[in-house]
């Protein structure tokens, strides 16, 4: 039986920050130890995390993962690296790959792929359509994350658009819908205006103005009162403005059935990057106004905001070529999304113990995760290392992700991260994934 002693670490969990250290057996978490305190048996591995945060695992519950059928820009042995990479251990993936996740075969045939290529834990959404609404009732509620549904178009264009179709699948699901919101009609009249003016690829700074504030707000408020009619369990992805903030409650996850997200593009961009970054930060919803970037931040520090995403969605540079109109949606952003995150707390927009709760405990709570995303005893040892005084700059050789590039090249962090565990196995130290890694299937206590 192995045991692993993390030692002299700052331990941050559950509120609070303490010297400590953790005992791993095999592949939970056996002692969380205060201060001085040793462990009641001897331990095979000794870890010295002197100067470093331990935190449990990041959760992500958006990504898109592109596999099957797109895996030319990313695959799941690939994103998973990034993931190990930078301290994600947990993910849930989209639906809007080829095929679409939004039959029972296909769901099954991402599962099975996933427990020969993941490396860290992983849970995969089924995606709800105007005609697929008899099939939720069917599904594994202990394995499945949630029903995506995109309230408005975007890469694989899997709009549900009937009010009858959304009004079944708010009342029927059964369980957590997400939600991708913007109001078609909207963008549809939008784009004719720019159009018209500026023709038929606008630059992309009016990529915001396409996607624009009115878009967001009028589908979010839809979802919501959809979400009221009928009592389902909503959780708004990847909220872009500030004016859709009031649309949802400042209370704990357990008090609330309709929660946010916000995600590292739109807590780290604003319009103004669009004159250096272009197409690279090109997504939907659209990185919109300093003034929404400054209060979905401000926001994290509030009950408003319930988790931190990342929608890493990878695709190939040459796919970024264009503008508003012909340029692809979507970014990669999963291997420094803690170390982006890390940075607003080395500029005190927000504390370490925030971080932890938006990052790792909300999408365990959110999720209802089985035995993760908190440092306890008898929990999966999903955990992660952190520097927090080691400044470094990313580089495209150390870019994980296949698709090559990131929109966080050339950006200088002041955290890195050190080492990754995923069900009590290092699968990342000191710049290296361990490749031949296999993580679990999540489960739901629902």
């Amino acid at each position: 039986m192995k045991r692993t002693w993390i030692h002299h670490a700052l331990i941050v969990n559950e509120g609070s920050c303490f010297a400590g250290s953790v005992v791993i057996e095999n592949e939970v978490i056996s002692e969380v130890l205060h201060a001085d305190e040793r462990p009641s048996r001897p331990c095979n591995e000794e870890i010295d995390a002197h100067g470093c945060y331990l935190i449990p695992g990041v959760i992500d519950d958006h990504v898109h993962f592109r596999d099957p059928g797109l895996t030319h820009k990313a695959d799941m042995a690939t994103e998973t690296a990034a993931a190990a990479a930078g301290g994600v251990t947990s993910f849930m993936d989209m639906p809007n790959c080829n095929p679409q996740t939004t039959t029972l075969e296909a769901l099954e045939q991402k599962f099975a792929d996933a427990a020969t290529k993941c490396i860290v834990n992983y849970s995969f959404y089924f995606g709800a359509t105007n005609n697929n609404v008899h099939l939720l009732k069917e599904l594994d509620k202990t394995r499945v994350c949630g029903v995506k549904l995109f309230m408005g178009a975007s890469t694989g264009n899997m709009l549900v658009d009937r009010m009858e179709a959304l009004r079944t699948i708010f009342s029927e699901a059964g369980m957590l819908i997400a939600t991708h919101c913007e109001d078609q009609n909207t963008i549809r009249q939008n784009t004719e205006h720019y159009k018209a003016l500026y023709g038929e690829d606008p630059d992309v700074c009016y990529h915001p103005l396409i996607r624009s504030e009115e878009a967001c707000y009028r589908s979010s408020s839809l979802a919501v009162q959809l979400a009221k009619e009928t009592g389902a369990r909503l959780h708004i992805l990847h909220v872009s403005t500030a004016r859709e903030l009031a649309l949802f409650e400042d209370k704990p996850i357990h008090e609330k059935k309709i929660t946010a997200e916000a995600c590292v593009s739109h807590l780290c961009f604003c319009d103004e990057d669009y004159r250096t970054l272009g197409t690279r930060i090109k997504c939907n919803p659209s990185i919109k106004t300093r003034q929404d970037r400054e209060a979905l931040r401000a926001a994290l520090k509030t009950d408003r905001i319930d988790v931190i995403g990342t929608d890493h969605a990878p695709h190939l540079l040459s796919e970024k070529n264009g503008g508003a109109l012909k340029a692809v949606s979507g970014m990669p952003t999963l291997q420094f999304s803690l170390v982006s995150i890390l940075e607003l707390v080395h500029e005190g927009v927000l504390s370490i113990e925030q971080l932890v709760q938006k990052m790792c405990h909300a999408p365990a709570e959110l999720y209802q995760i089985k035995h993760r995303g908190y440092i306890r005893p008898g929990y999966q040892a999903d955990l992660v290392l952190v520097d927090p005084n080691r400044i470094w700059t990313v580089t495209p050789d150390c870019i994980e992700s296949k698709c090559g590039w990131s929109p966080m090249e050339g950006k200088t962090f002041h955290a890195q991260v050190v080492q990754t565990f995923v069900n009590g196995t290092s699968v990342y130290a000191h710049g290296k994934v361990n490749k031949e890694h296999r993580g679990q299937a999540l489960t739901f206590e629902r």
